[in-house]
């Protein structure tokens, strides 16, 4: 039995990787985590405006009364190893990276066209064995385009791809018009593989308050639809690796992602509810079913359930829209 895979060029000892959260913002959580079992850990994400935001405190804590005296230009020392707000998250991975014995791949979430690319670098002088990069952006302008937004991503993967020689990948959101040809975008570009979905802010309305929440909430297997049916439809359509990232409860899931052709799956809320000791459960489920249901490999039942042997995908799924909707029986679900 061997449940080895490869993601991004990298070889992993099974397909279970720990995606970006407060378990993987330290060296401490990362080591749990490998000491559970994850294959690899996806480190918590860099994002640019936080880097300005800690540059401005700093600029404003350390001017605050300065020459107010005339015997003192400054109350506060310079800090000699300051790095715009960088030091403390490089420091980290760099730790992560001499460390551990699994792969760990740097998250970036960037703002503009300078920050992908600079940091991106630092990323890479870092030691990560890869960079995610996690594309955030809701356009609310009436003027932007959905060819802009997806423009925007080809840009950022083309600047990144020339800056940086490790692998990357995009973790994009569902919502495109169009997305295998956004996908297929993206790989002619330089991605090495694409993560499918992030999750956006989600917000809701307290009654009692009637104040805005953002609370995030942990996602559920209800999720995993949305990309499975993605997964199926681009496997062997694309020559990136494929990761899933939604609605991952427990190693049925991850099996399901498996069959529709990802090469990993990634896990962060079964993570948060259970502890990382929870991967190790996971990882040995997807053995126990591999055994159970007679396949030798993780390679043997990858892409077994994809679209790739429908004429007509678009056809397909329509037909069984219709279809479940015409068996539909009140009060009862059809499996």
């Amino acid at each position: 039995m061997t449940l080895a895979t490869r993601y991004l060029g990298l070889p992993l000892a099974h397909p279970i990787v720990a995606s970006a959260s407060p378990l993987t913002a330290t060296v401490d959580g990362m080591r749990q985590l490998e000491d559970a079992g994850a294959a690899a850990v996806v480190m918590s994400s860099l994002y640019e405006e936080q880097i300005r935001d800690e540059d401005t405190a700093y600029a404003r804590f350390t001017d605050h009364g300065s020459f107010s005296q005339a015997e003192t230009g400054s109350y506060f020392p310079e800090l000699p190893d300051y790095d715009n707000g960088v030091s403390g998250h490089l420091e980290t991975l760099r730790r992560a990276t001499e460390s551990l014995r699994i792969p760990v791949i740097a998250s970036l979430n960037g703002t503009t066209a300078e920050g992908w690319v600079e940091h991106a670098k630092r990323l890479e002088q870092a030691g990560a064995a890869a960079l995610e990069l996690n594309v955030y952006s809701i356009p609310i302008d009436l003027d932007v385009t959905g060819a802009a937004i997806e423009q925007q991503y080809v840009d950022i993967v083309r600047e990144v791809r020339f800056t940086v020689r490790i692998p990357i990948s995009v973790k994009v959101a569902p919502y495109f018009t169009a997305l295998p040809n956004l996908a297929a975008r993206l790989v002619h570009a330089g991605v090495d593989g694409l993560v499918l979905f992030n999750r956006f802010y989600a917000p809701d309305v307290d009654l009692q308050t009637l104040r805005m929440t953002r609370s995030l909430p942990l996602s559920t297997a209800a999720e995993l639809p949305l990309s499975l049916v993605w997964i199926g439809i681009l496997s062997r359509r694309l020559t990136c690796s494929l990761a899933a990232s939604r609605g991952v409860e427990s190693e049925i899931e991850v099996v399901k992602y498996l069959l529709a052709g990802a090469h990993v799956v990634m896990t962060t809320s079964a993570l948060l509810r259970h502890g990382p000791q929870y991967m190790r459960v996971m990882r040995d489920g997807l053995e126990r079913w591999l055994a159970d249901n007679r396949f030798d490999s993780v390679d043997a039942i990858r892409s077994l359930k994809n679209a790739a042997h429908v004429d007509d995908a678009d056809a397909f799924l329509r037909a069984q829209y219709v279809a479940s909707l015409r068996d539909y029986v009140p009060g009862k679900l059809v499996q």
